[in-house]
Protein backbone atom coordinates (compact mmCIF):
# COMPACT_ATOMS: atom_id res chain seq x y z
CA UNK A 1 0.00 0.00 0.00
CA UNK A 2 1.63 3.21 -1.21
CA UNK A 3 0.19 6.43 0.15
CA UNK A 4 1.38 9.92 0.95
CA UNK A 5 0.60 12.22 3.85
CA UNK A 6 -2.69 12.35 5.74
CA UNK A 7 -4.52 15.21 7.46
CA UNK A 8 -6.86 13.89 10.16
CA UNK A 9 -9.68 15.84 11.81
CA UNK A 10 -12.43 15.01 14.28
CA UNK A 11 -15.95 15.35 12.93
CA UNK A 12 -16.87 17.91 15.58
CA UNK A 13 -13.96 20.14 14.50
CA UNK A 14 -14.87 19.74 10.84
CA UNK A 15 -18.45 20.81 11.60
CA UNK A 16 -17.28 23.95 13.44
CA UNK A 17 -14.97 24.92 10.61
CA UNK A 18 -17.64 24.34 7.98
CA UNK A 19 -20.19 26.56 9.71
CA UNK A 20 -17.60 29.33 10.02
CA UNK A 21 -16.28 29.08 6.47
CA UNK A 22 -19.72 29.20 4.88
CA UNK A 23 -21.63 31.99 6.69
CA UNK A 24 -24.06 32.37 3.78
CA UNK A 25 -22.66 35.48 2.09
CA UNK A 26 -20.85 33.61 -0.74
CA UNK A 27 -17.49 35.07 0.29
CA UNK A 28 -14.38 33.19 1.26
CA UNK A 29 -13.61 32.83 4.97
CA UNK A 30 -10.65 31.53 6.94
CA UNK A 31 -9.59 29.27 9.82
CA UNK A 32 -6.35 27.82 11.15
CA UNK A 33 -5.87 24.11 11.82
CA UNK A 34 -3.24 23.65 14.52
CA UNK A 35 -1.79 20.17 13.98
CA UNK A 36 0.39 17.70 15.81
CA UNK A 37 2.99 16.48 13.34
CA UNK A 38 3.71 12.73 13.26
CA UNK A 39 6.25 11.01 11.05
CA UNK A 40 6.11 7.23 10.76
CA UNK A 41 6.04 5.41 7.44
CA UNK A 42 4.06 8.41 6.21
CA UNK A 43 3.47 11.93 7.49
CA UNK A 44 0.35 12.48 9.59
CA UNK A 45 -1.04 15.81 10.69
CA UNK A 46 -3.51 15.53 13.57
CA UNK A 47 -5.80 18.52 14.04
CA UNK A 48 -5.59 19.27 17.76
CA UNK A 49 -7.06 22.79 17.78
CA UNK A 50 -9.17 24.92 15.45
CA UNK A 51 -8.82 28.71 15.29
CA UNK A 52 -11.72 30.49 13.60
CA UNK A 53 -10.40 33.72 12.05
CA UNK A 54 -12.96 36.52 12.60
CA UNK A 55 -14.57 37.52 9.31
CA UNK A 56 -14.05 41.22 9.98
CA UNK A 57 -10.25 40.78 10.20
CA UNK A 58 -9.98 39.40 6.66
CA UNK A 59 -10.40 41.03 3.30
CA UNK A 60 -13.06 38.69 1.93
CA UNK A 61 -14.26 38.40 -1.64
CA UNK A 62 -16.02 35.71 -3.66
CA UNK A 63 -12.78 34.33 -5.11
CA UNK A 64 -9.98 35.56 -2.85
CA UNK A 65 -9.03 36.18 0.76
CA UNK A 66 -6.34 38.25 2.50
CA UNK A 67 -5.01 36.72 5.72
CA UNK A 68 -4.39 39.03 8.72
CA UNK A 69 -0.87 38.68 10.13
CA UNK A 70 -2.13 39.72 13.57
CA UNK A 71 -3.97 36.38 13.78
CA UNK A 72 -1.09 34.32 12.43
CA UNK A 73 1.70 35.72 14.62
CA UNK A 74 0.84 34.10 17.99
CA UNK A 75 0.16 30.72 16.39
CA UNK A 76 3.37 30.89 14.39
CA UNK A 77 5.33 31.44 17.61
CA UNK A 78 3.56 28.53 19.26
CA UNK A 79 4.10 26.19 16.32
CA UNK A 80 7.82 27.00 16.26
CA UNK A 81 8.19 26.25 19.97
CA UNK A 82 5.93 23.19 20.03
CA UNK A 83 6.88 21.47 16.79
CA UNK A 84 3.38 21.96 15.39
CA UNK A 85 2.17 22.48 11.84
CA UNK A 86 -0.27 25.18 10.78
CA UNK A 87 -2.69 24.50 7.94
CA UNK A 88 -4.46 27.66 6.76
CA UNK A 89 -7.86 26.65 5.44
CA UNK A 90 -10.31 28.81 3.51
CA UNK A 91 -13.59 28.19 1.72
CA UNK A 92 -14.40 27.95 -1.97
CA UNK A 93 -18.06 29.02 -2.04
CA UNK A 94 -18.12 28.46 -5.80
CA UNK A 95 -17.37 24.77 -5.29
CA UNK A 96 -14.18 24.88 -7.40
CA UNK A 97 -12.43 21.66 -6.24
CA UNK A 98 -8.81 22.72 -6.65
CA UNK A 99 -6.38 25.45 -5.67
CA UNK A 100 -6.81 28.48 -7.95
CA UNK A 101 -4.12 30.74 -9.40
CA UNK A 102 -5.09 33.28 -6.75
CA UNK A 103 -4.56 30.61 -4.07
CA UNK A 104 -1.11 29.87 -5.51
CA UNK A 105 -0.19 33.55 -5.41
CA UNK A 106 -1.42 33.86 -1.83
CA UNK A 107 0.62 30.82 -0.78
CA UNK A 108 3.78 32.33 -2.29
CA UNK A 109 3.34 35.23 0.10
CA UNK A 110 2.20 33.25 3.14
CA UNK A 111 4.55 30.28 3.20
CA UNK A 112 7.84 32.21 3.59
CA UNK A 113 6.14 34.01 6.49
CA UNK A 114 5.33 30.64 8.12
CA UNK A 115 8.86 29.29 7.50
CA UNK A 116 10.92 32.13 8.98
CA UNK A 117 14.02 30.05 9.61
CA UNK A 118 14.14 28.19 6.33
CA UNK A 119 15.28 24.89 7.87
CA UNK A 120 13.80 21.82 9.54
CA UNK A 121 12.96 22.26 13.20
CA UNK A 122 12.58 18.57 14.10
CA UNK A 123 12.82 15.07 12.68
CA UNK A 124 9.56 15.53 10.77
CA UNK A 125 10.66 18.71 9.01
CA UNK A 126 9.03 22.11 9.37
CA UNK A 127 5.81 21.52 7.46
CA UNK A 128 3.06 24.11 7.11
CA UNK A 129 0.38 24.30 4.47
CA UNK A 130 -2.95 25.44 3.13
CA UNK A 131 -6.29 23.80 2.45
CA UNK A 132 -9.59 24.55 0.77
CA UNK A 133 -13.06 23.47 1.89
CA UNK A 134 -15.92 22.91 -0.54
CA UNK A 135 -19.61 23.59 0.17
CA UNK A 136 -20.27 19.86 0.64
CA UNK A 137 -17.54 19.64 3.29
CA UNK A 138 -14.84 18.18 1.06
CA UNK A 139 -11.28 19.26 1.86
CA UNK A 140 -8.14 19.37 -0.27
CA UNK A 141 -4.79 20.19 1.35
CA UNK A 142 -1.13 20.66 0.53
CA UNK A 143 2.01 21.20 2.57
CA UNK A 144 5.13 23.24 1.90
CA UNK A 145 8.64 22.30 2.86
CA UNK A 146 11.45 24.71 3.77
CA UNK A 147 12.23 25.29 0.09
CA UNK A 148 8.64 26.46 -0.48
CA UNK A 149 7.93 23.39 -2.63
CA UNK A 150 4.29 22.16 -2.37
CA UNK A 151 3.46 18.55 -1.56
CA UNK A 152 -0.16 17.35 -1.94
CA UNK A 153 -1.80 15.70 1.05
CA UNK A 154 -3.01 12.37 -0.31
CA UNK A 155 -5.92 11.95 2.12
CA UNK A 156 -7.95 14.25 4.34
CA UNK A 157 -9.84 12.03 6.80
CA UNK A 158 -12.78 13.37 8.81
CA UNK A 159 -13.92 11.02 11.57
CA UNK A 160 -17.33 11.86 13.01
CA UNK A 161 -20.68 10.07 12.85
CA UNK A 162 -19.60 9.16 9.32
CA UNK A 163 -16.10 8.33 8.09
CA UNK A 164 -15.41 10.88 5.39
CA UNK A 165 -12.34 10.31 3.23
CA UNK A 166 -11.39 13.04 0.80
CA UNK A 167 -8.73 11.90 -1.65
CA UNK A 168 -6.52 14.51 -3.25
CA UNK A 169 -7.42 13.59 -6.83
CA UNK A 170 -11.15 14.18 -6.30
CA UNK A 171 -12.09 15.87 -2.99
CA UNK A 172 -15.68 16.35 -4.18
CA UNK A 173 -16.24 12.71 -5.20
CA UNK A 174 -19.10 10.76 -3.63
CA UNK A 175 -18.17 7.89 -1.32
CA UNK A 176 -18.10 4.51 -3.09
CA UNK A 177 -21.16 2.28 -3.07
CA UNK A 178 -21.14 -0.28 -0.27
CA UNK A 179 -19.96 -3.77 -1.31
CA UNK A 180 -18.86 -2.55 -4.75
CA UNK A 181 -15.55 -2.87 -6.58
CA UNK A 182 -15.00 0.83 -5.84
CA UNK A 183 -15.28 0.08 -2.11
CA UNK A 184 -12.67 -2.66 -2.44
CA UNK A 185 -10.35 -0.33 -4.34
CA UNK A 186 -10.59 2.32 -1.62
CA UNK A 187 -10.04 -0.24 1.13
CA UNK A 188 -6.79 -1.22 -0.58
CA UNK A 189 -5.50 2.26 0.28
CA UNK A 190 -6.36 2.07 3.99
CA UNK A 191 -4.44 0.84 7.02
CA UNK A 192 -6.33 -0.91 9.82
CA UNK A 193 -5.01 -2.09 13.19
CA UNK A 194 -6.57 -5.00 15.08
CA UNK A 195 -5.76 -5.27 18.76
CA UNK A 196 -6.30 -8.89 19.79
CA UNK A 197 -6.10 -11.64 17.12
CA UNK A 198 -8.03 -14.32 18.98
CA UNK A 199 -11.64 -15.51 19.04
CA UNK A 200 -13.25 -12.32 17.76
CA UNK A 201 -10.17 -10.61 16.33
CA UNK A 202 -9.26 -13.48 14.00
CA UNK A 203 -12.74 -13.29 12.45
CA UNK A 204 -12.52 -9.50 12.07
CA UNK A 205 -9.09 -9.88 10.44
CA UNK A 206 -10.32 -12.50 7.99
CA UNK A 207 -13.23 -10.33 6.88
CA UNK A 208 -11.04 -7.28 6.35
CA UNK A 209 -8.46 -9.27 4.40
CA UNK A 210 -11.07 -10.74 2.09
CA UNK A 211 -12.63 -7.29 1.61
CA UNK A 212 -9.27 -6.10 0.27
CA UNK A 213 -7.83 -3.87 3.01
CA UNK A 214 -4.36 -2.74 1.94
CA UNK A 215 -2.60 -2.92 5.30
CA UNK A 216 -3.38 -4.79 8.52
CA UNK A 217 -1.47 -4.36 11.77
CA UNK A 218 -2.04 -7.15 14.29
CA UNK A 219 -1.22 -6.90 18.01
CA UNK A 220 -1.37 -9.93 20.34
CA UNK A 221 1.20 -11.44 22.70
CA UNK A 222 -0.57 -14.74 23.33
CA UNK A 223 0.13 -18.25 22.02
CA UNK A 224 -2.26 -20.80 20.52
CA UNK A 225 -3.45 -23.49 22.93
CA UNK A 226 -5.74 -26.48 22.51
CA UNK A 227 -8.56 -24.55 24.15
CA UNK A 228 -8.36 -21.91 21.38
CA UNK A 229 -8.91 -24.27 18.47
CA UNK A 230 -12.69 -24.08 18.68
CA UNK A 231 -12.77 -20.34 18.00
CA UNK A 232 -9.58 -18.95 16.35
CA UNK A 233 -9.79 -19.07 12.58
CA UNK A 234 -6.90 -20.74 10.73
CA UNK A 235 -5.45 -22.26 13.92
CA UNK A 236 -4.62 -25.98 13.93
CA UNK A 237 -3.66 -28.71 16.38
CA UNK A 238 -0.09 -28.41 15.14
CA UNK A 239 -0.12 -24.71 16.03
CA UNK A 240 -1.32 -25.51 19.53
CA UNK A 241 1.24 -28.30 20.01
CA UNK A 242 3.99 -25.90 18.95
CA UNK A 243 2.53 -23.06 21.07
CA UNK A 244 2.81 -20.75 18.08
CA UNK A 245 2.11 -17.08 18.47
CA UNK A 246 -1.40 -16.13 17.42
CA UNK A 247 -0.06 -13.28 15.31
CA UNK A 248 2.22 -15.67 13.40
CA UNK A 249 -0.69 -17.97 12.62
CA UNK A 250 -2.63 -14.93 11.41
CA UNK A 251 0.23 -13.65 9.25
CA UNK A 252 0.67 -17.03 7.55
CA UNK A 253 -3.05 -17.19 6.79
CA UNK A 254 -3.07 -13.60 5.53
CA UNK A 255 -0.39 -14.42 2.97
CA UNK A 256 -2.67 -17.10 1.55
CA UNK A 257 -5.88 -15.06 1.71
CA UNK A 258 -4.68 -11.70 0.37
CA UNK A 259 -1.03 -11.79 -0.77
CA UNK A 260 -1.15 -8.15 -1.90
CA UNK A 261 -1.95 -6.86 1.60
CA UNK A 262 0.85 -5.53 3.76
CA UNK A 263 0.63 -7.36 7.09
CA UNK A 264 2.61 -6.32 10.15
CA UNK A 265 2.31 -8.28 13.38
CA UNK A 266 3.75 -7.66 16.82
CA UNK A 267 3.73 -10.34 19.55
CA UNK A 268 3.29 -7.68 22.22
CA UNK A 269 0.68 -6.37 24.56
CA UNK A 270 -0.96 -3.10 23.53
CA UNK A 271 0.41 -1.48 26.69
CA UNK A 272 3.96 -1.50 25.28
CA UNK A 273 5.39 1.50 23.48
CA UNK A 274 6.34 -0.48 20.36
CA UNK A 275 2.78 -1.78 19.97
CA UNK A 276 1.31 1.68 20.55
CA UNK A 277 3.58 3.18 17.91
CA UNK A 278 2.59 0.48 15.41
CA UNK A 279 -1.15 1.01 15.94
CA UNK A 280 -0.64 4.77 15.69
CA UNK A 281 0.32 4.25 12.02
CA UNK A 282 -3.16 2.95 11.16
CA UNK A 283 -6.14 4.91 9.90
CA UNK A 284 -8.69 2.88 11.89
CA UNK A 285 -8.56 0.70 15.02
CA UNK A 286 -10.54 -2.44 15.87
CA UNK A 287 -10.35 -3.40 19.54
CA UNK A 288 -11.00 -7.14 20.01
CA UNK A 289 -9.43 -7.61 23.43
CA UNK A 290 -10.85 -9.31 26.50
CA UNK A 291 -9.30 -7.07 29.15
CA UNK A 292 -10.24 -3.71 30.62
CA UNK A 293 -6.65 -2.52 30.44
CA UNK A 294 -6.40 -3.31 26.74
CA UNK A 295 -9.57 -1.34 26.02
CA UNK A 296 -8.32 1.55 28.13
CA UNK A 297 -5.10 1.83 26.10
CA UNK A 298 -6.97 1.48 22.79
CA UNK A 299 -9.39 4.19 23.92
CA UNK A 300 -6.65 6.67 24.81
CA UNK A 301 -4.57 5.86 21.75
CA UNK A 302 -7.50 6.49 19.41
CA UNK A 303 -8.13 9.86 21.08
CA UNK A 304 -4.47 10.89 20.95
CA UNK A 305 -4.12 9.93 17.27
CA UNK A 306 -7.60 11.17 16.18
CA UNK A 307 -8.49 7.65 15.04
CA UNK A 308 -11.94 6.06 14.92
CA UNK A 309 -12.23 3.08 17.26
CA UNK A 310 -14.51 0.06 16.83
CA UNK A 311 -14.75 -2.04 19.99
CA UNK A 312 -16.50 -5.42 20.26
CA UNK A 313 -17.31 -7.71 23.15
CA UNK A 314 -19.40 -10.83 23.84
CA UNK A 315 -20.64 -12.57 26.95
CA UNK A 316 -22.79 -15.54 28.00
CA UNK A 317 -23.50 -15.00 31.73
CA UNK A 318 -25.00 -17.92 33.60
CA UNK A 319 -26.98 -18.38 36.81
CA UNK A 320 -27.84 -21.39 38.97
CA UNK A 321 -31.57 -21.91 39.55
CA UNK A 322 -32.30 -24.95 41.74
CA UNK A 323 -28.62 -25.83 41.78
CA UNK A 324 -28.42 -26.22 38.00
CA UNK A 325 -26.62 -23.97 35.56
CA UNK A 326 -28.62 -21.98 33.00
CA UNK A 327 -27.83 -19.23 30.50
CA UNK A 328 -29.30 -15.84 31.40
CA UNK A 329 -28.51 -14.18 28.07
CA UNK A 330 -26.19 -14.38 25.05
CA UNK A 331 -25.03 -10.89 24.39
CA UNK A 332 -22.80 -8.93 22.08
CA UNK A 333 -21.83 -5.27 22.05
CA UNK A 334 -20.33 -3.01 19.41
CA UNK A 335 -19.18 0.50 20.30
CA UNK A 336 -18.08 3.08 17.75
CA UNK A 337 -15.93 5.78 19.34
CA UNK A 338 -15.22 8.91 17.32
CA UNK A 339 -12.52 11.46 18.21
CA UNK A 340 -13.43 14.15 20.75
CA UNK A 341 -16.79 12.56 21.64
CA UNK A 342 -17.67 10.02 24.34
CA UNK A 343 -14.98 7.42 25.07
CA UNK A 344 -15.28 3.78 26.12
CA UNK A 345 -14.54 5.00 29.64
CA UNK A 346 -17.38 7.52 29.45
CA UNK A 347 -19.66 4.67 28.40
CA UNK A 348 -18.68 2.46 31.35
CA UNK A 349 -16.95 -0.25 29.28
CA UNK A 350 -14.15 0.02 31.83
CA UNK A 351 -13.92 1.92 35.11
CA UNK A 352 -11.01 2.91 37.39
CA UNK A 353 -12.14 0.24 39.83
CA UNK A 354 -12.14 -2.48 37.18
CA UNK A 355 -8.74 -1.37 35.89
CA UNK A 356 -7.29 -1.47 39.41
CA UNK A 357 -8.77 -4.90 40.14
CA UNK A 358 -7.46 -6.29 36.86
CA UNK A 359 -4.00 -4.90 37.48
CA UNK A 360 -3.94 -6.49 40.91
CA UNK A 361 -4.98 -9.88 39.54
CA UNK A 362 -2.49 -9.58 36.71
CA UNK A 363 0.36 -9.78 39.18
CA UNK A 364 -0.78 -13.37 39.71
CA UNK A 365 -0.71 -14.93 36.20
CA UNK A 366 -2.94 -17.85 37.11
CA UNK A 367 -5.56 -15.59 38.64
CA UNK A 368 -5.35 -13.29 35.63
CA UNK A 369 -5.75 -16.21 33.23
CA UNK A 370 -8.90 -17.21 35.09
CA UNK A 371 -10.21 -13.64 34.91
CA UNK A 372 -9.73 -13.50 31.14
CA UNK A 373 -11.32 -16.92 30.68
CA UNK A 374 -14.40 -15.75 32.51
CA UNK A 375 -14.91 -13.07 29.88
CA UNK A 376 -16.97 -15.43 27.74
CA UNK A 377 -19.05 -17.28 30.34
CA UNK A 378 -18.81 -15.59 33.73
CA UNK A 379 -19.80 -17.95 36.48
CA UNK A 380 -19.51 -21.14 34.41
CA UNK A 381 -15.80 -21.94 34.86
CA UNK A 382 -15.66 -22.90 31.19
CA UNK A 383 -12.07 -22.71 29.95
CA UNK A 384 -12.82 -23.57 26.32
CA UNK A 385 -16.39 -22.50 25.54
CA UNK A 386 -17.63 -23.27 22.02
CA UNK A 387 -18.53 -19.69 21.18
CA UNK A 388 -17.37 -19.41 17.59
CA UNK A 389 -20.91 -18.73 16.34
CA UNK A 390 -21.31 -15.87 18.83
CA UNK A 391 -17.85 -14.54 17.96
CA UNK A 392 -18.70 -14.58 14.27
CA UNK A 393 -21.98 -12.78 14.89
CA UNK A 394 -20.23 -10.05 16.89
CA UNK A 395 -17.26 -9.81 14.51
CA UNK A 396 -19.58 -9.44 11.54
CA UNK A 397 -21.51 -6.73 13.40
CA UNK A 398 -18.42 -4.67 14.18
CA UNK A 399 -17.05 -4.87 10.62
CA UNK A 400 -20.51 -4.03 9.28
CA UNK A 401 -20.55 -0.99 11.55
CA UNK A 402 -17.36 0.17 9.87
CA UNK A 403 -18.88 -0.34 6.41
CA UNK A 404 -22.02 1.57 7.38
CA UNK A 405 -19.97 4.50 8.68
CA UNK A 406 -17.88 4.88 5.53
CA UNK A 407 -20.17 3.56 2.77
CA UNK A 408 -23.39 4.99 4.08
CA UNK A 409 -26.52 2.94 3.42
CA UNK A 410 -28.58 3.18 6.62
CA UNK A 411 -32.02 4.75 6.49
CA UNK A 412 -31.34 6.56 9.78
CA UNK A 413 -28.31 8.76 10.58
CA UNK A 414 -25.23 6.93 11.83
CA UNK A 415 -25.37 9.09 14.97
CA UNK A 416 -28.15 6.78 16.19
CA UNK A 417 -25.74 3.84 16.45
CA UNK A 418 -22.91 4.80 18.79
CA UNK A 419 -23.57 1.50 20.56
CA UNK A 420 -25.30 -1.62 19.28
CA UNK A 421 -26.27 -4.42 21.66
CA UNK A 422 -27.88 -7.73 20.88
CA UNK A 423 -29.21 -10.57 23.05
CA UNK A 424 -29.70 -13.84 21.20
CA UNK A 425 -31.57 -15.43 24.10
CA UNK A 426 -34.25 -12.74 24.01
CA UNK A 427 -33.80 -12.04 20.26
CA UNK A 428 -33.50 -8.34 21.02
CA UNK A 429 -31.44 -5.52 19.55
CA UNK A 430 -30.84 -2.21 21.23
CA UNK A 431 -29.21 0.93 19.84
CA UNK A 432 -27.87 3.94 21.70
CA UNK A 433 -27.11 7.29 20.06
CA UNK A 434 -24.00 9.37 20.69
CA UNK A 435 -26.14 11.80 22.69
CA UNK A 436 -26.91 9.00 25.16
CA UNK A 437 -23.42 9.35 26.62
CA UNK A 438 -21.80 12.25 28.47
CA UNK A 439 -18.36 12.99 27.07
CA UNK A 440 -15.58 14.18 29.39
CA UNK A 441 -12.72 16.43 28.18
CA UNK A 442 -9.66 14.54 26.91
CA UNK A 443 -6.51 16.54 27.51
CA UNK A 444 -4.46 14.17 25.33
CA UNK A 445 -6.82 14.33 22.31
CA UNK A 446 -4.91 15.07 19.12
CA UNK A 447 -1.57 15.15 20.98
CA UNK A 448 -0.15 12.13 19.21
CA UNK A 449 2.57 10.26 21.11
CA UNK A 450 3.99 13.24 22.96
CA UNK A 451 5.28 12.90 26.54
CA UNK A 452 3.82 11.46 28.70
CA UNK A 453 2.68 8.74 26.32
CA UNK A 454 -1.14 8.85 25.98
CA UNK A 455 -1.20 11.09 29.02
CA UNK A 456 -0.23 8.09 31.20
CA UNK A 457 3.07 8.52 33.08
CA UNK A 458 2.93 4.79 33.94
CA UNK A 459 3.59 3.94 30.29
CA UNK A 460 6.74 6.08 30.35
CA UNK A 461 7.79 4.31 33.55
CA UNK A 462 7.45 0.95 31.80
CA UNK A 463 9.65 2.16 28.95
CA UNK A 464 12.42 3.08 31.37
CA UNK A 465 12.56 -0.30 33.11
Amino acid sequence: MNRGGTLVMAGVDHARVMVHLFPGDDKEAAAILVCTRMRGRRLKLLVREVVLVPHELCVREEDRLTWPSAVLDPWLDRSTQGGLSLVLIHSHPSGYPDFSRLDDASDRELMPYLHPYGHADDACGQWHGTAIMLPDGGVKARLYDETMHPHPIDLVAIYGDDLRLYWNAAPNAASPLAFSAAMREELSRLSIAIIGISGTGSVVAEQLLRMGVGELIGIDDDHVEDKNLNRILNSTKADADAARLKVDVFKDAAARINPSARVEVLPLRIGTREAIEAVAEADIIFSCVDSFGGRHIADRLAAAMVQPLFDVGVSIPVYHPNGEMAISNISGRVDYVQPKRSSLGDRGVYTPQRLAAEEKRERDPEAYKQLVGEGYMPGANEEAPSVITLNMRAASAVVQEFIARRYRYRLEPNSCYARTKFDLAAEEHDYLAEESFQATPQAHAGRGLEFPLLGLPALEDLRCR
